[in-house]
């Protein structure tokens, strides 16, 4: 562990699924990753410079910008590609580089939209098969500045995560987070099959702090990544802020740069990078299991 070490902030700027009442996207999340940033403080800045920069692609584009659950825009869109299309243009038109300054993660929440076995694709419809969805995943992580994907498949697709992590494990980060409830059982089996490289951190789902904390160590002992989560249903406690510096995970998934429960966290964090001065580090790109390719 890293001491003073201070996360990427992964910051929800799209929503859709469930987040959005199904008005948009299949996939429940797009977050922006600023990696490139020299500082925490910095990352913030250009995150929410993208965020407004979103904003108004999406105006010009015709799309309304009402907010979902989390604080990101849940615009209707004609594919479930269009939401990565718009956050690329929204990151050039904050001056910055996708990939090399931001990366884009995805948290589809794929277990929304399995039934009998099949993803129903709403947005673009049409349903795929596990493979399908893997085929899917891979043209857009070879077309997108995209580092890192979560809950790719179904809760009970376990098979199905084998592929996804065979063909995509080398390149990004694959979390688990239905797959695997913050539960250091689930967890373990994970890591026996190899069915991803990193974990969702939820302390509220698990219970209790030293579960918690087992969880953290768990990934870590083996190389996978930890990455600690807000809960859609939020306060504006910020104590999953301090966690996160402490247990040293490199990244924290906390919502939008908008609404109080998700700005608290963020705030408390630039408190402890200010706190910390001279010793303070920002996690960057090697937040992340896999190396950014960009």
């Amino acid at each position: 562990a890293c001491p003073g070490r201070l996360p990427v902030p992964m910051l929800n700027i799209m929503n859709g699924g469930a987040h959005a009442r199904w008005q948009g996207s299949d996939f429940q999340e797009f977050m922006v990753c600023p990696y490139g940033a020299g500082s925490f403080r910095e990352a913030m800045r250009w995150a929410s410079e993208i965020y407004h920069a979103l904003r108004s692609v999406l105006m010009d584009a015709g799309h309304h910008v009402g907010i979902g659950d989390e604080g990101g825009f849940a615009p209707n869109v004609s594919s479930n590609e269009e939401p990565l299309e718009v956050i690329v243009k929204g990151i050039e038109k904050a001056g910055l580089k996708p990939g090399t300054d931001v990366g884009i993660a995805m948290d589809p929440a794929s277990s929304e939209f399995f039934k009998d076995g099949r993803y129903n694709l709403r947005t673009e419809n049409r349903t795929c098969s596990s493979e399908e969805m893997v085929d899917y995943y891979e043209k857009l992580v070879n077309t997108y500045p995209i580092c890192s994907l979560e809950d790719g498949l179904a809760e009970d697709d376990w098979d199905g995560w084998k592929i996804l992590n065979q063909r995509l494990g080398d390149l990004i980060e694959l979390v688990g987070d239905d797959l695997f409830v913050t539960n250091v059982e689930y967890i373990a089996r994970g890591i026996r099959e190899e069915s991803a490289n990193s974990a969702l951190i939820k302390l509220n789902q698990i219970g209790s702090l030293t579960e918690t904390i087992e969880a953290v160590r768990m990934c870590q002992r083996v190389g996978w990544g930890a990455c600690v989560s807000h809960r859609s249903g939020e306060t504006v406690d910020s104590f999953i802020a301090d966690m996160t510096v402490a247990l040293d995970t490199g990244h924290l998934k906390t919502g939008a740069p908008a609404r109080g429960e998700r700005v608290e966290k963020y705030n408390q964090l630039m408190r402890i990078e200010e706190d910390l001065g001279s010793a303070a580090r920002y996690a960057g790109k090697d937040a992340f299991v896999r190396p950014i390719r960009f």
